[in-house]
């Protein structure tokens, strides 16, 4: 397994005329489901193109495991590619992370960009001292969303402030103030990982935590994974964005309870500064979180301020 670099690899921040290529590592997206992140994008002054094997299909997979491979290893040596973003989650990521190019992909220079499923590779990158961004994808972006998303995301493309002043904070469960890297994503990608050559690593980390459609006793069961492992124990900082429908999924046979109640109970107890809804992730409205660099966690106030830029 690589090591984390001492420095981290940073992005230079996007400037109009710069080409972004969107990629499919998941599961599959028809073009006409990204009419609007490709108006957002151009409309910012960005060229957009989609790699050739973007919009390819194959049941819950975005085309064959060999396309995917194909489109993430050009997008990250084209030197005319700037970022490389992920057109949506789903499925398909952990199958082909053993086989990246892992190391060219965290050199390259390029600005990543998605979540959910993406969590894998946001982590093998991560481990390699890349720094990433935790963002809302194509699909995600063609639902109508608050002002604020918006402009965190085109913050978060040309290397600003990436959480706007009027963006709400989390709720806090445990008060305190702690500081590390930030990182994590995806619940069950995270709880994937671990016992991996590219296991998430969480010590001394402010870690995100969310994930979405999974049964309250399911959200349990990761969370008890996860102290099990042990890692998370030593995190600095636990920002938790939603369980989003978990309390809708509640199994009638063995029954459940309200997921927020779930959370409370599992990592509270570990003392940690620790905020619950924080606007991130699959939740209607998300900010964009650069991974990879220090930031610190105001519990007590429900507040993430970054210690420092996500761009070269």
């Amino acid at each position: 397994m690589s090591e984390i670099s001492t420095s981290p690899l940073k992005p230079a921040g996007l400037k109009p005329g710069d080409l972004i290529t969107l990629v499919s590592p998941s599961s599959p997206i028809p073009r006409e489901k990204l009419d609007f992140l490709y108006s957002l994008l151009e409309g910012e002054g960005y060229r957009v193109e989609a790699a050739p094997n973007a919009f390819a299909t194959g049941d819950y997979l975005a085309g064959s495991d060999e396309g995917k491979i194909d489109d993430l290893h050009y997008a990250f040596s084209n030197p005319e590619t700037k970022a490389v973003f992920c057109t949506r989650g789903g499925y398909g990521a952990a199958r082909i992370v053993s086989r990246l190019n892992l190391d060219l992909m965290a050199a390259s220079g390029k600005m990543f960009w998605g979540f959910s499923d993406i969590t894998t590779l946001h982590s093998a990158l991560n481990n390699r001292g890349m720094v990433t961004v935790h963002a809302p994808m194509g699909i995600t972006l063609r639902v109508p969303r608050e002002s604020y998303v918006y402009d965190s995301v085109r913050a978060a493309l040309k290397g600003g402030n990436p959480i706007p002043a009027d963006a709400p904070g989390g709720t806090c469960v445990v008060p305190g103030v702690g500081e590390g890297i930030v990182g994590g994503g995806c619940l069950v990608l995270l709880c994937d990982s671990l016992g991996t050559p590219e296991e998430a690593r969480f010590d001394g980390k402010i870690v995100v935590i969310e994930d979405v459609d999974e049964a309250p006793h399911r959200v349990d069961a990761m969370l008890t994974h996860l102290l099990n492992h042990g890692s998370i124990r030593r995190a600095a900082g636990l920002l938790i964005g939603e369980m989003s429908n978990s309390d809708d999924r509640v199994d009638a046979g063995i029954g459940g309870a309200p997921w927020r109640e779930i959370v409370k109970e599992r990592l509270a107890p570990l003392g940690i500064p620790m905020v619950i809804d924080f606007p991130l992730g699959h939740a209607r409205q998300m900010l964009s979180l650069p991974f990879g660099i220090r930031a610190q966690l105001n519990a007590t106030e429900g507040r993430l301020m970054y210690k420092e830029t996500h761009v070269r």
